[in-house]
């Protein structure tokens, strides 16, 4: 059975829980919960005879030998008590629930897992299976699951251009459901022959992360583990901690992030009258820069703190990173001081699952102090202007930027040629500034375009009409969240007395 037949198989049963009310989230959480739990099963037996920790009255025997009522009274148990264990498995289902209240249906899921040896599946099967599950899910922009979902072309570009090496550490301080852990997982396994100390190390060494999100954790540790990273009896390589609350306990060779969009960091709180408040998070680190809400801002100033002297960092940041001034001016400059920035992608819209959503990615390479500011010219790959991208239609694909890749020349970064040239060729994508010339431009700012928009004048090369719509709604909703951005930053300023 291939992977997209089981992926059909296990994803058509949802159709069946939604008149119930269990949505895609709910319907692969309750799955990561079974696959674990049968995988567990089938390590238990031979050749393996391993103990993973999981007592013997709350095995996958004791769910498949009753039905009914007794089925769900015992489930229910078996997940509050199994979220009390350490490691991976208690990771795997701390505050966990049952959301499928039919004990029918929940039978039906129990004999679907049940029906395939998960174990023997190779890791790329099982990966892609898992992989298929959540991006179905991510496409329910309804369930808001989007936002922890990296378009995963975009992913393997910036692997791509990256390219790790066997024995680096690579962390994302915001990893979501682990996309760009198993991209470089694949790069490494397919680009080099391992010994075994190297697969030893990148099974259980290589990778680190946070997400504070419970659910979103789970299926990032069950996607890796299906990937072959980790093991089921061993402990988890997630932290659940918020990654900016201090800085970080060990550095690493590389950062591969897309931290979470969206202004502030808050959390809610009642207040003397009983209601719900927000209270704006401050990040208040001897390691940072400049002190503010922005998360992004704090993002970028954390992965830079993960580095080693000779790290390197690819970073994805909405454009509010690129021209606010106060902390992010403040920012923009220790980071092209302290930092070699050499290279920025604008991304166009409609490629995240997040509506409004202009990002870029940056590239920066960490280095020991020096009087002399680190970056010397800064490459920028403009692949938005007249760049159509829709979800349904034309969603992004790798070779969409392999010209990219090309450019960035990831195999002599050093050895670069411009397209761009104002005579011979005007519409070039991929250009080059100076620092000088960077750091005179008005609050240092980094969002730099240099290409018409051709949309305006040349009426016969229009789009189609539903994917134009769809293009001026994620604009207007880019331009709004920017317009956002801005007044909460001018509130801040006057609040501070700037």
């Amino acid at each position: 059975m291939t992977a997209d037949t089981i992926v059909s198989k296990v994803w058509s049963f949802c159709t069946t829980l939604r008149d119930d009310g269990v949505g895609y989230g709910d319907y692969l959480e309750q799955l990561t919960y079974l696959i674990f739990l049968k995988m567990a099963d089938e390590y238990s037996k031979p050749p393996y005879n391993r103990e993973v920790g999981i007592p013997e009255e709350y095995n996958w025997k004791s769910l498949c030998a009753i039905s009914g009522a007794e089925l769900e009274a015992h489930y229910m148990i078996l997940l509050r008590e199994l979220g009390k264990k350490k490691g991976m498995l208690g990771q795997i289902f701390t505050k966990s629930q049952n959301k499928i209240q039919d004990p029918a249906k929940l039978s039906r899921l129990i004999a679907m897992v049940d029906d395939t040896q998960w174990v023997i599946l190779d890791a790329d099967t099982k990966g892609d299976i898992y992989e298929g599950l959540l991006e179905k899910n991510a496409e329910d922009t309804k369930s808001g699951a989007g936002q922890y979902f990296t378009p995963r072309a975009l992913i393997r570009a910036m692997v791509a251009c990256m390219r790790p090496e066997p024995m680096q550490t690579i962390a994302d301080p915001a990893c979501g459901t682990g996309g760009f852990f198993l991209a470089a997982y694949d790069y490494l396994t397919k680009n080099y022959s391992l010994d075994k100390q190297q697969k030893y190390f990148l099974k259980h060494e290589t990778f680190s992360g946070n997400e504070i999100v419970s659910n979103t954790r789970r299926m990032c540790l069950m996607n890796m583990f299906l990937h072959n990273i980790g093991e089921i009896d061993g402990e988890s390589s997630i932290s659940s901690t918020d990654a900016l609350i201090s800085p970080p306990s060990h550095t690493v060779d590389m950062v591969l992030a897309n931290p979470p969009f969206g202004k502030k960091s808050s959390m809610t709180f009642t207040n003397e009258e009983g209601e719900q408040e927000k209270d704006d998070l401050t990040y208040n680190r001897q390691d940072f820069w400049a002190t503010t809400s922005n998360k992004q801002v704090n993002f970028v100033q954390h992965i830079r703190s993960m580095l080693k002297s000779t790290g390197r960092a690819a970073v994805v940041i909405p454009d509010n990173v690129l021209f606010e001034g106060g902390a992010g001016e403040t920012v923009r400059k220790k980071l092209m001081e302290t930092t070699e920035l050499h290279t920025i992608l604008r991304l166009p819209t409609g490629i995240f699952y997040a509506n409004g959503v202009k990002a870029n990615v940056l590239f920066f390479d960490n280095h020991s102090a020096q009087k002399e500011p680190w970056t010397k010219e800064v490459w920028i790959y403009d692949y938005r202007t007249n760049i159509h991208h829709t979800l349904k239609k034309k969603p992004l694909r790798f070779e969409h930027l392999q010209e990219f890749i090309d450019c960035y020349n990831p195999k002599n970064r050093l050895d670069r040629k411009e397209t761009w040239n104002a005579e011979t060729n005007p519409d070039g994508r991929w250009r080059k500034y100076d620092y000088k010339e960077i750091i005179a431009r008005d609050k240092t700012s980094l969002d730099i375009f240099w290409l018409k928009d051709k949309s305006l004048s040349d009426l016969d090369n229009l789009p189609d009409p539903e994917e134009l719509a769809a293009e001026i709604i994620e604009n207007i909703e880019a331009g709004l969240n920017s317009f956002r951005q801005v007044a909460v930053g001018l509130r801040g300023d006057r609040a501070s007395g700037l």
